[in-house]
């Protein structure tokens, strides 16, 4: 196995309706400030809010990197908190994008299963964070909301056999800084190439299901 530096791609997504400053962006820049530690190159792109970029985005990405993980930020104008999406699904796209597109098929991939779970134990992730006294807090949700967010998710997982994940995260200042959120993006993705260094190690060991 090579053991040079891994591949991290994070994603932040372009101003849409009333978030004229998107946090998910906002955020991912302040993660690249942050960086992931000396032994993860981070690459980070802003995505627009658009279906048919999506489409082509997504698989440029695995395809250049082969990148260990990839995440996705997204902002959620409900949530208050950071919030770890456990899976992502395939149809119910009826929100028009910033183009005004909106998939014929109201779906992402034709024939793809309704629900692909990431690999990544969300649960988990979110107890540790949480436990490490970070100052923002961390829940984890079913429904990443069937608008540009879950698209992409589940575009991601698709090609990647579930080794994406996404994340929420409030505007910003309803309550965390920019700063406070790119914090808690590295902390979480820390936590999760962790995760999958334990899981590759017992891999090694026997062969897991």
């Amino acid at each position: 196995m090579d053991n040079s530096k891994r591949n991290v791609v994070v994603t932040g997504f372009e101003p849409f309706g009333a978030h004229t400053i998107n946090a998910s962006w906002v955020a991912v820049q302040e993660l690249k400030k942050l960086g992931l530690g000396k032994d993860v190159d981070l690459h980070v792109y802003e995505v627009p809010v658009e279906y048919q970029a999506v489409q082509s985005l997504v698989p440029s990405l695995w395809k250049q990197y082969h990148p260990q993980l990839v995440v996705h930020v997204g902002v959620s104008g409900m949530a208050t908190t950071v919030t770890l999406e456990k899976c992502g699904r395939n149809h119910g796209y009826k929100g028009l994008d910033n183009s005004r597109f909106c998939p014929h098929s109201q779906c992402c991939i034709e024939g793809g299963p309704d629900c692909i779970d990431s690999v990544i134990d969300m649960e988990s992730v979110c107890k540790r964070v949480t436990a490490s006294g970070l100052g923002v807090a961390v829940s984890v949700s079913k429904d990443a909301g069937r608008y540009l967010c879950d698209f992409t998710y589940y575009t991601s997982l698709y090609l990647s056999h579930g080794r994406s994940a996404f994340v929420h995260v409030p505007p910003i200042a309803k309550p965390y800084s920019g700063e406070d959120l790119g914090r808690a993006l590295q902390a979480i993705i820390q936590e999760m190439l962790n995760m999958l260094d334990r899981a590759e190690e017992k891999t090694h060991c026997q062969h897991v299901h």
